[in-house]
C-alpha cells in the first residue's frame, strides 16, 4: 500500500483496494442485452495525511471524479475500503454516516450548474448550516455572512441570485458552501479548469490560504499539471482506473518513472529562455481502451513503446521504487 511521508501528521483518509463500476447494458433491442461492467475505478489504496493536498492527474476519463465522488459516498463503491478519520465508511449506518458526512464537502468544477439558481446565494449557504443543526434564525445568517467573508465577498450579497455574479464569484460561493459545516477534507473536483485564466489564480490562492487558516486537508483532481504542481503536496497518476505513480510532488515532476507520467508531463508547455534546449514531447499512439474492457496486465501496454511479452501476463503492483515514490511498472 502507498504510504504518504507522515512527518507525525494524523492520517485523515486512506483507501484500501477501492472499486467503483458501473454496470451498462448493451443497447439492444428493446432495451434488452447483455449488461456489461464499467470499471471506472478498479482497486485504488491511497492515504491522504492531516494538511497535504494530494493531487490526481490523468487523461479525461481516466476515473479522476468518479474516486473524489466515491470517497464521499456520492457512489456507492462497488468495493473495498474507506477509512475517514479511522472510520470504516461503508459500514456505518444512516446516522453515523450523516454525522460524519458534514466532516467531508466537495468543490464541483462548473460552479454556476452545481448552484440552484432559485436560491440566493444566503440560502444555498446557509442551508447545510439548518440541516445538521449548526445553527438557526439570526445565527444562520450570522455564518452565511461570516462565510462570505471568509471567501472574499460582501456579506450584503447574501439576497442576491447565482446569475448575478460571475464566474470567479459563483465559485468562491461554492467554496463558501463547502466550508459551511467546518469540514477537515475537501474534494477539490478541477474547481478553476471552468475559469479564466486570469481568476484561476485568483481561487489557487484563496484555497491555499483557506488550508492554513482552517487546517483543511484537500484532494485536487485536475487535467492542469501545472497547477497540480503549484498547489499540492504529492501527486497521483491515474490512468484506466488505477493509480500508476505516486510520489511527492518535486520528486514526480523531475524524475517521473511511469512511461504514462513521463508522457504527461512531457505536453506541459515550456519556455525555453535564452535560446535553452526544449524538451521532447512524448506522442501517445492509439487510443486509450475501452474501461468495460481493458487490456490484460498492464493497462497501459497497448500505449507504451517500452512493452514487452511479460506486460500482458501480470497486473504490476504499485511498488516503493524511491523514498515514498511508488510506481506501477513492470521496468521500473
Amino acid at each position: 500500500m502507498a504510504d504518504a511521508a507522515g512527518n507525525g501528521r494524523e492520517m485523515v483518509l486512506e483507501t484500501q483496494d477501492l472499486k467503483m463500476h458501473f454496470e451498462v447494458g448493451s443497447g439492444g433491442f428493446l432495451g434488452f442485452g447483455k449488461h456489461q461492467k464499467v470499471l471506472a475505478v478498479d482497486g485504488v489504496d491511497l492515504q491522504i495525511r492531516q494538511g497535504e493536498t494530494l493531487g490526481l492527474v490523468g487523461e479525461s476519463g481516466c476515473g479522476k471524479s468518479t474516486l473524489g465522488r466515491a470517497l464521499l459516498l456520492l457512489y456507492r463503491p462497488t468495493a473495498g475500503e474507506i477509512i475517514f478519520q479511522g472510520k470504516r465508511l461503508l459500514h456505518l449506518d444512516a446516522d453515523e454516516l450523516r454525522a460524519l458526512r458534514r466532516h467531508m464537502q466537495i468543490i464541483f468544477q462548473d460552479p454556476f450548474s452545481s448552484l440552484n439558481p432559485r436560491m440566493t446565494i444566503g440560502n444555498a449557504i446557509g442551508e447545510p448550516v439548518r440541516e445538521h443543526g449548526m445553527a438557526s434564525g439570526a445565527g444562520v445568517r450570522e455564518r452565511v455572512e461570516e462565510l462570505l467573508r471568509l471567501v472574499g465577498l460582501n456579506p450584503s450579497f447574501i439576497n442576491r441570485y447565482p446569475h448575478e455574479f460571475s464566474g470567479g464569484q459563483q465559485q468562491r460561493i461554492g467554496v463558501a458552501r463547502a466550508l459551511s459545516l467546518d469540514p477537515a477534507f475537501l474534494v477539490c473536483d478541477e474547481p478553476v479548469s471552468a475559469l479564466d485564466i486570469s481568476i484561476q489564480a485568483q481561487i489557487i490562492n484563496l484555497l491555499e490560504d483557506l488550508q492554513e487558516r482552517l487546517h483543511l486537508t484537500y484532494l485536487f483532481i485536475s487535467h492542469d499539471l501545472r497547477v497540480v504542481r503549484h498547489i499540492s503536496d504529492r501527486v497521483a497518476v491515474m490512468y484506466l482506473g488505477q493509480i500508476v505513480e505516486l510520489a511527492d510532488t518535486d520528486e514526480l515532476y523531475e524524475n517521473p518513472i511511469h512511461p504514462y507520467t513521463k508522457a504527461l508531463l512531457s505536453a506541459v508547455p515550456v519556455v525555453a529562455v535564452g535560446g535553452g534546449s526544449r524538451k521532447t514531447r512524448i506522442i501517445l499512439e492509439g487510443e486509450v481502451p475501452s474501461p468495460i474492457n481493458p487490456p490484460s496486465g498492464c493497462r497501459f501496454r497497448t500505449r507504451c513503446s517500452m512493452a514487452s511479452g511479460k506486460c500482458a501476463e501480470r497486473e504490476p503492483e504499485l511498488r516503493e521504487v524511491a523514498a515514498n515514490h511508488f510506481v506501477s511498472c513492470m521496468s521500473a
